[in-house]
């Protein structure tokens, strides 16, 4: 009986069949850094607000007020008393009833200053002069609530990592492609609910479900394109990351179009409904067939691949070998339970967490050029552009584990610098520091390619959903380790970035090498790698 890669071998590893399944499953791509990324749109500044006094709604109604007007009687009293203060967060400590004048509303205070009227912190009642451009003015999170909007991103890395584990484990059970469709159903169900949420409470709860389905989206997705090609041809799992980069690149121009956060929301989450259409024509990968004893079945989509691809596959091809290996339900003790399984996990889960936490530190750090978002946002995307070019020119010269360990040096290097480089030279500081970007960003789409190949085919999905929920872990700390550490001293935060990386680097040269090996199809072959 011939072994799957002889058969796949035979089919085309990279035919016709393989790059119709591979572009079309490279979108998930763009619809899942749409929603890894949106919180920067959906949670932009809504311009000018203050605080409204407890019945001018009423009061500028009966008057007749404009916004600006009743602005000039709320905010213009404060600064003339305290030029600190600005209206938003602070208002006067009085209420306006049916007795007020239209036209000198704090006439009743008699000679007292406005300066000496006792101020009260805001709790509601903002008004903002773009209400409906952002969840901030939606759910006013401005203030003493701004600490919410961090809690909308942390909510959905949460999310990102319970997809990990949840349908990382679906997906090893009941099939990729199953659990890839229930997952961009999931996505736009919830997107649609997260868009019309009544309260902050449900937008919270459905951003976490989306983020745990949109994970199983972009985790399944990468997993089918890799199974389905050939040891020469896994770079795919390289290329297909400039799809997640396209849709950075894409979303401001989304953003830029659509003025409301609602609109953003279906935009980015709508498509998903769109991949539902994928069940007639991306199969099942066969790879698993054959680990849940399924041979017919992966026999049957291996001619279909070989029809597609202009091939024939040989008559007496009644069988393809199946795994001897005992199936079970995955767990995390089948990936440490062998020396080789042990440290390949190990290590991969600090290489993710290191990749995520650097990652967006630096991009936070950075802020990118300033000034405008749209623009700044657009740029910080075309950043990562080379990364992948630079990859697939080296991938199949040099192998993985030498670009893998570089992105992780050259990353602690140029954070260092950057650490000591003198401000009076920004444009330097600049370089040095997007230089890192780069290279992190090496680090970070090799270590998806390097974590598919060193499972078996029993545990792959399971494997990288767990691993990679170390990378959702590390997005959660960033922005805390970076304003803490800040705090302290504003370039600290690098000093421990470049620790961390240079740790990394070295520890992932103690991976085997897998350029132009078959992809393991028990734990006995990552054994022998």
């Amino acid at each position: 009986m011939p072994s799957f890669d002889e058969v796949l071998k035979e089919a085309g590893e990279f035919g016709r069949f393989q790059k119709r399944v591979f572009f079309l499953l490279s979108q998930t791509g763009i619809t899942f850094s749409s929603l890894f990324a949106s919180v920067v749109f959906l949670g932009r500044a809504p311009g000018n607000f203050w605080c409204r006094i407890p019945g001018a709604a009423d009061l500028s109604e009966r008057c007749g007020w404009t916004l600006e007007e009743e602005r000039n009687f709320t905010v213009l009293p404060l600064q003339l008393g305290n030029e600190s203060v600005t209206g938003e967060c602070e208002r006067l400590d009085v209420t306006w009833d049916a007795s007020v004048s239209c036209t000198s509303p704090l006439a009743r205070y008699g000679n007292h200053s406005t300066g000496n009227l006792p101020l009260a912190p805001c709790h509601h009642h903002w008004v903002y002069e773009q209400p409906r451009s952002s969840i901030v003015s939606e759910y006013d999170l401005v203030c003493g609530n701004a600490w919410m909007l961090d809690l909308s991103q942390a909510i959905l890395n949460l999310g990102f990592l319970a997809g990990a584990f949840i349908l990382g484990y679906a997906a090893d059970r009941y099939g990729r492609i199953l659990i890839y469709l229930l997952s961009c159903l999931g996505v736009g169900i919830c997107g649609i609910i997260v868009a019309f949420s009544p309260n902050f409470t449900v937008f919270l709860i459905f951003r976490f479900l989306q983020g745990m389905f949109g994970k199983g989206t972009w985790m399944t997705c990468y997993v089918i394109v890799t199974e389905i090609v050939g040891s020469d041809q896994r770079m795919v799992g390289i290329v297909i990351q400039i799809f997640f980069t396209l849709g950075i690149i894409i979303l401001p121009g989304i953003a830029y179009l659509i003025p409301t956060w609602q609109g953003i929301q279906l935009a980015i989450s709508l498509p998903n409904f769109l991949f539902l259409l994928y069940y007639w024509v991306v199969p099942e990968s066969p790879r698993w067939l054959l680990t849940r004893k399924k041979g017919e079945k992966a026999l049957k989509i291996m001619r279909n691949i070989a029809k597609h691809n202009g091939k024939f596959l040989s008559p007496h091809y009644s069988e393809i070998t199946i795994s001897n290996e005992k199936v079970s339900n995955p767990s995390f003790l089948d990936l440490v339970r062998t020396p080789q399984m042990r440290r390949n996990t190990l290590i991969l889960m600090y290489a993710w967490f290191t990749s995520a936490l650097i990652y967006q530190g630096l991009v936070m750090r950075l802020g990118i050029i300033g000034g405008n978002l749209y623009l700044d946002f657009f740029i910080s995307g075309a950043v990562e552009l080379p990364a992948a070019f630079l990859i697939i020119v080296t991938i199949d010269r040099i192998g993985r584990r030498l670009p893998f360990a570089m992105g992780n040096i050259v990353a602690s290097i140029a954070c260092l610098i950057t650490a000591f480089l003198p401000e009076d030279i920004p444009w330097l500081k600049t370089t040095v520091a997007t230089l890192g970007r780069l290279s992190i960003t090496i680090a970070f789409e090799v270590v998806y390619l390097v974590n598919s190949e060193l499972y078996p085919t029993t545990l792959r999905n399971f494997g990288v959903s767990l691993c990679s929920s170390l990378c959702d872990l590390g997005g959660i700390i960033a922005p805390f380790l970076l304003f803490r550490l800040a705090a302290i001293w504003l370039e600290l935060p690098l000093i421990i970035f470049s620790i961390l990386a240079a740790v990394c680097g070295l520890l992932v040269l103690l991976l085997p090498e897998t350029k132009g090996i078959s992809l393991p199809e028990t734990v006995e072959d990552v054994e022998q790698l």
